[in-house]
């Protein structure tokens, strides 16, 4: 999301992979221009592992960039590239239902998801249209939530029976040393990733993509 030629480039792949027939799903987020806009208006944007710290200002800032500005933004892109795009986000017929996250006290309107209709996203699949989702979503009494996008991505792709799930981040991926760009893990299975959590090997916004990785190895295991 911080190189507009790299943009740009990963959505005109996209759409050579919709022509030729493969069914695919965006979920994004846009971290930096959340940044960029709660600076302008004196906030200082917060974390905690690895997950924007999200008051109600904050909040107001989140779903504005996310389904408003970019959102649109990355839909009208892939419309001039020759591909047809659908920009949801998970309030949208219901897509992504919330709860508060059991760390609300110091996270304030970030959602835990608590479940996912995908029946939406069948007929513009079929169509050959790109669903475009931000993980923007609402509780069962409207209340708005922050998501962290790749929680919603795992939930949204284990709820369409994706085959493939890809994670396309702006850091080189998991490090053995988080301190050495040069020591990527290229491959790792989940006793790998339960010892690096336990140790402390994942930091900022990896972690929630770890997470990610372990919860769907897990069940991979469970399941075989």
């Amino acid at each position: 999301m911080k190189s507009a030629a790299l943009q740009r480039n990963a959505l005109s792949d996209l759409v050579i992979l919709s022509c030729v027939g493969l069914r695919l799903v965006l979920v994004h987020g846009g971290g930096p221009e959340i940044n960029a806009w709660l600076l302008r208006t004196g906030h200082e944007p917060k974390f905690h592992n690895g997950l924007r710290v999200t008051d109600a200002h904050t909040m107001e800032f989140v779903e504005m960039v996310l389904a408003g500005k970019i959102n649109k933004s990355l839909v009208t892109e892939i419309n001039m590239l020759g591909g047809t795009g659908v920009g949801l986000c998970g309030k949208d017929a219901r897509l992504l239902t919330v709860r508060p996250s059991s760390e609300s006290a110091v996270l304030g309107f970030v959602g835990v998801i608590a479940r996912v209709d995908p029946s939406v996203l069948h007929p513009i699949l079929a169509d050959g249209h790109i669903p475009m989702i931000t993980s923007v979503a609402a509780d069962e009494a409207g209340q708005s939530y922050n998501v962290n996008t790749d929680t919603a991505t795992g939930e949204l792709a284990a709820a369409v029976g994706a085959e493939k799930l890809i994670l396309l981040t702006d850091v080189a991926g998991i490090l053995g040393d988080r301190n050495d760009p040069g020591s990527l893990v290229k491959e790792i299975d989940i006793v790998g990733i339960r010892r690096m959590m336990e140790e402390g090997m994942v930091a900022g916004g990896m972690i929630p993509k770890v997470i990610l990785l372990y919860k769907h190895l897990n069940s991979m295991n469970q399941c075989l």
